[in-house]
């Protein structure tokens, strides 16, 4: 026995995990050496915390829940001043190279029948372009827009973090400086049965999973992005979600309300398309904005609404966050500040010699759980048509097929009023046009642009 293997089975004993090294003595060299290297990751006294939530009451949301106060599309002329002077502040911001840009890219897309990360998934409706590449091609135009470096955190996970970054390079980095693509992983964690003990996903492999969105922040602290941050001078970091092209990461009068209200972390919202809609929403919870789980909203409030007819709780969380790099790091300092949920479910397990089902649990820290630690917080309402539209299921609603769609309508409304041809409308309804997201990342871009010019491909027109 190494001294390397008596000190993590030592560990393990004490901890109370003895059984992980039931079957070592069977696995191969370089298993055990793989093996020993994921135990000696694992944070013993974070797994016994697990265990304790396991064994805890689930706690009640409680609190008393108000409607929100949002920044509304709907605007008088009051909060349209208020918006040119916010506008002003992230423009400036931007023009001095204040902000950094952070994508959470840690998914496969398994789901959409693609094998390999979510982000190289192709979506462009003409042009077949990526997610990677959209998103890419909205920091170019902001870059040239601007003149300044678009710091972009990509963050991936253990599965898709090579071939990520193989994809970045085969793309030459969508021509972004590679300086200026900082990739870093989210971490894992171990799952645990109700008995509070580690699971195996198979012999010599513990069943590790990802530690939640909120993890970001960690990851982001430990990878030293934050400090890479610091060191360019950045001060406030848009974090946005790889599965939805629509998202816009310099968003000048997202970033001025932030500034302005000295906010923490501020978050974006849509409408809810009606009350049934299964989304999380931006509330007030003893006077905190919290963003409230569908499942933990009391059903009178989630039906309920205000004179005019509109949701009271209608403000829809779309994971996108502006958030204040000090705060950041006030959250990750010693650890992340953030509470742990419990995901219990059937999971397949490697027990007795053999893969079965069985029940157990995944822990997850959610990045909106940091809402109601930040000093103040902006809630922005936009249109849904204009920037929300994930991809996350193979069909059906928020679908490859959703999305494309809704690109091609929002793109063809910017051709539309600039007086442009468009192609004729496909079978179900909507012009297959798309517009360069580095030539025009916002309508207004395309409406001040040098005159357009359509490349006319068989599948659509491509405006760039």
């Amino acid at each position: 026995m190494t001294a390397r293997e008596r000190t993590l089975r030592s560990k393990a004993q004490a901890a109370g995990q003895g059984h992980l090294f039931e079957s070592y003595a069977d696995l191969d060299p370089v298993a055990r050496e793989r093996f020993l290297d994921e135990v000696e990751s694992v944070d013993f006294e974070l797994v016994a915390h697990f265990a304790r939530l396991l064994a805890a009451k689930e706690p009640s949301s409680g609190g008393e829940i108000r409607p929100p106060d949002v920044f509304a599309l709907r605007r008088d002329d009051r909060a349209e001043e208020r918006a040119r002077r916010a506008r002003g502040a992230g423009e400036e911001l931007l023009r001095q190279g204040r902000v950094g840009y952070v994508l959470v890219a840690g998914g496969q897309a398994s789901r959409l029948g693609y094998d390999g990360p979510k982000g190289a998934y192709r979506i462009g409706p003409v042009t077949d372009r990526s997610l990677f590449e959209w998103h890419a091609r909205r920091l170019l135009a902001a870059r040239n827009r601007y003149g300044r470096a678009m710091p972009w955190y990509v963050m991936t996970s253990a599965a898709n973090d090579a071939p990520t970054r193989a994809f970045f390079a085969e793309n030459d980095w969508f021509g972004l400086d590679r300086g200026d693509v900082f990739f870093f992983s989210q971490e894992m964690v171990p799952a645990l049965d109700f008995e509070g003990r580690i699971l195996l996903s198979g012999p010599g492999r513990l069943f590790l999973a990802p530690n939640g969105h909120g993890g970001t922040l960690l990851a982001l602290a430990r990878s030293g992005a934050l400090a890479d941050a610091r060191r360019r001078g950045v001060e406030q970091l848009s974090y946005f979600q790889v599965d939805n092209p629509l998202a816009p990461p310099a968003d000048e009068l997202f970033l001025g309300l932030h500034v302005l209200a000295g906010a923490g972390m501020s978050s974006k919202v849509v409408a809810k398309r009606n009350a049934a809609e299964k989304v999380g929403v931006i509330g007030l919870v003893d006077g905190k904005p919290t963003c409230i789980e569908y499942s933990d909203l009391p059903a009178e409030l989630r039906d309920a609404k205000d004179p005019s007819g509109e949701l009271l709780y209608g403000a829809g969380n779309i994971a996108m966050h502006v958030l204040d790099l000090g705060f950041v790091e006030s959250l990750t300092t010693g650890g992340l500040k953030l509470p742990w949920h419990v995901a219990r479910k059937a999971m397949s397990v490697w027990e007795r010699g053999a893969t079965t089902q069985k029940q157990g649990a995944k822990f997850e820290t959610f990045v909106f759980d940091a809402l109601p630690l930040a000093r103040s917080s902006v809630t922005l309402e936009v249109a849904r048509e204009q920037e929300f539209s994930p991809v996350k299921n193979a069909s059906g609603e928020d679908s490859p097929a959703t999305c494309r769609a809704d690109l091609c309508r929002l793109h063809a409304e910017w051709v539309r009023a600039r007086g442009l041809a468009l192609p004729p409308p496909t079978p179900e309804g909507y012009h297959p046009v798309e517009i360069d997201p580095a030539f025009a990342d916002h309508r207004e871009a395309f409406l001040r642009a040098r005159e357009p010019r359509p490349k006319i491909a068989p599948q659509g027109h491509v405006y760039h």
